[in-house]
């Protein structure tokens, strides 16, 4: 399998799948994922936080991100982000990244929030490791690994 290069992986996420798998670590240790949107701004890849999640990165900020797409095997496409969470919940801050996702959702000027949402926590996700996968090189006889 090849394997994307960093910038093709940031296109990735800038275009890719709606939803991501977000995992966190549960209070019994085991693996909590659920699917969520997100965004990328910069090296960061941000998510709301709230419930289960919220409880399990204030405890631990070690977190996993999988996006992918594709119907068929030869057309599959993922990134795994290993990386740990800053949590997000100054109002001033919450407001400005709750401004860059609506841009990043379509939003026109006129439409991007001008308060920040009562209880509204964002996750910025700083990344310590990606690992991707793009069966459609597969003919270009690029190696799979890491993206670089």
């Amino acid at each position: 399998m090849a394997a994307m290069t960093r910038e093709e992986a940031y296109a990735f996420i800038d275009a890719g799948p709606r939803w991501a798998i977000l995992t966190t670590v549960g209070p019994g240790g085991y693996p909590h994922a659920v699917p969520l949107s997100y965004y990328r701004d910069g090296d960061a890849v941000f998510v709301n936080a709230r419930g289960a999640r919220l409880a399990n990165l204030r405890r631990r900020p070690e977190v996993a991100l999988l996006l992918e797409g594709g119907e068929e095997m030869t057309d599959l496409r993922g990134l795994l982000i290993e990386g740990d969470a800053e949590l997000v919940e100054e109002p001033a801050e919450v407001l400005r990244l709750s401004r860059i996702a609506a841009h990043k959702r379509g939003a026109g000027d006129e439409d991007l929030p001008s308060e920040p949402r009562p209880g509204l926590i964002w996750a910025r996700i700083n990344p310590r490791r990606m690992r991707s996968w793009d069966n459609t090189q597969r003919r270009s006889g690029r190696p799979g690994g890491p993206a670089r």
